[in-house]
């Protein structure tokens, strides 16, 4: 059965990056039969438009499209749907990323009756320094992560996704009836994270989410802390917000689990540094435990192992453990900002990263 394949690229001022994202797509070794840039509510005077159409996408220039990039992506799939049949596949991918060569191929090889869409494995681009580094290597941790758990996806996140037209078509039926939430189309434009709402509504309905590791895909990194602040707090809020709106479920579950072994670890971390602060001010120094010290050694280990794969730079940066313990710290302050932003109800603020 021949399937054709539509792939998305939903771009607001991108006009820098979408170029090698489209060329991306025409390099592909299993090539997508159209690749449609969707420019949304861009106020660059048409250079996003322009640049996209140049490297040989066909475009779908949008304006005045509420929702942000969901409703961009709603606006489009209703435009490309209606062509294509059930058993075909549709690409949705980040104007910043660029895919592996292999990504559509393997992909649609990873696509079986039980599958409903398949999900990029991201690595960070170079540069950044050191805050550049730490996120090539959190995200390193991250492929690890889905390896182990046989490249089951957790996320199917927004830099690359590739879709059966059969399960867009069930999450829009199922949010018209009420069987799913966030809005009457396919991307809830309810959600800061709509790429993590859309994998809770795609397992919701029985399918599963995988992300081979063939799959990758270089995307962007933050190179300021208030960039990177204000993405995670994002990712973070949408998070917390697509499980309140959720409840508990069979789907929802083992997410919950997660967020509050992120919250019992953050406490964990923040009383251990309680203590070191408390007796180096009152004894002076840091004892040495044989056990606890052999426990630390573990944790280096697990550290160091867990970002082989991303070079010597990664490995030694993981070894000497300070730059990373500061990193988590900023983690955990994001976790417990968009608790608190949760718990009080404070307005939800879109700031472009």
């Amino acid at each position: 059965m021949t399937r054709r394949i539509v792939a998305l690229v939903p771009a607001r001022n991108e006009h820098e990056r979408i170029a090698a994202a489209v060329e991306g797509l025409h390099v592909q070794t299993l090539t997508p039969d159209r690749v449609v840039a969707v420019t949304n509510n861009c106020t660059d005077g048409g250079a996003t438009r322009d640049a996209a159409r140049d490297a040989g996408a066909w475009v779908l220039d949008l304006h005045g499209v509420k929702g942000k990039k969901a409703g961009a992506l709603n606006t489009a799939l209703d435009e490309v749907l209606p062509s294509l049949d059930d058993h075909d596949l549709v690409l949705v991918q980040d104007a910043d990323t660029v895919l592996a060569a292999e990504f559509v191929e393997h992909a649609a090889g990873a696509m079986n009756r039980r599958v409903g869409a398949v999900g990029g494995v991201f690595y960070g681009e170079p540069g950044g320094l050191l805050l550049g580094q730490l996120q090539r290597m959190e995200y390193q941790r991250y492929a690890w992560e889905i390896a182990r758990n046989g490249g089951r996806a957790v996320v199917l996140t927004g830099t690359a996704t590739l879709f059966r037209v059969r399960v867009l078509r069930a999450v829009k039926a199922a949010r018209l009836d009420g069987r799913l939430g966030g809005g009457s189309s396919y991307y809830s434009t309810a959600s800061l994270t709509e790429d993590d709402e859309m994998t809770k509504a795609v397992k919701t309905l029985g399918y599963r989410t995988m992300s081979p590791a063939a799959c990758t895909v270089t995307t962007e990194v933050m190179t300021t802390l208030p960039a990177l602040w204000h993405q995670r707090l994002r990712w973070q809020r949408g998070a917390l917000e697509n499980l309140r709106d959720y409840g508990w479920t069979r789907v929802t579950a083992p997410y919950f689990g997660k967020q509050i072994m992120m919250g019992v670890g953050a406490l964990a971390f923040g009383l251990y540094l309680t203590f070191v602060a408390l007796q180096l001010a009152y004894a002076g120094h840091l004892g040495l435990h044989p056990f606890w010290t052999a426990v630390g050694a573990v944790f280096v280990v697990e550290k160091v192992v867990s970002v082989w794969a991303a070079g010597w730079r990664s490995r030694l940066l993981a070894a000497l453990l300070i730059p990373e313990l500061a990193y988590d710290l900023f983690q955990h302050a994001v976790f417990f900002r968009a608790l608190a932003d949760l718990a009080l109800r404070r307005e939800e603020r879109w700031v472009a990263t």
